[in-house]
């Protein structure tokens, strides 16, 4: 499986923690390749991408922030920002999204499988 990875709305304690964990668990467990999103929303908009692999989390607990650096950019809120987010899921052939924020960022993660062109698409983010 092929998994997206984003960090949204504002810096927080704990965001590398759980970037690192999802990505362990991930490739240890389950053999699933991870490509991160800079800038959270953006980074899907924007179509900017950073692979995320076990040395690219390797020693990043100390870090603050976030080795994915965030925004609070919302894609519901601008026309065509929701169709450029599945464009970019799909260029990437992206199989699910690990969306890690607050409300407004986990509200645009529950929009995207409804904007998705096909049944079929909807039941994948």
């Amino acid at each position: 499986m092929k998994v997206g990875v984003l960090t949204g709305g504002g810096d927080c304690p704990g965001l590398n923690a759980v970037i690192r964990a999802v990505v362990r668990k991930g490739v240890f467990h389950y053999s699933d390749d991870f490509v991160g999103f800079l800038e959270g929303w953006r980074g899907l908009i924007e179509n900017k991408t950073m692979p995320l692999d076990l040395s690219s989390v390797g020693g990043i607990l100390h870090r603050g922030g976030t080795i994915l650096r965030t925004s609070r950019t919302n894609p519901a809120k601008k026309s065509d920002g929701l169709d450029k987010c599945i464009s970019t899921l799909n260029e990437h052939e992206i199989d699910a999204l690990v969306a890690i924020g607050g409300d407004d960022t986990l509200s645009v993660a529950q929009k995207l499988p409804f904007r998705a062109a096909s049944p079929a698409a909807r039941t994948s983010f």
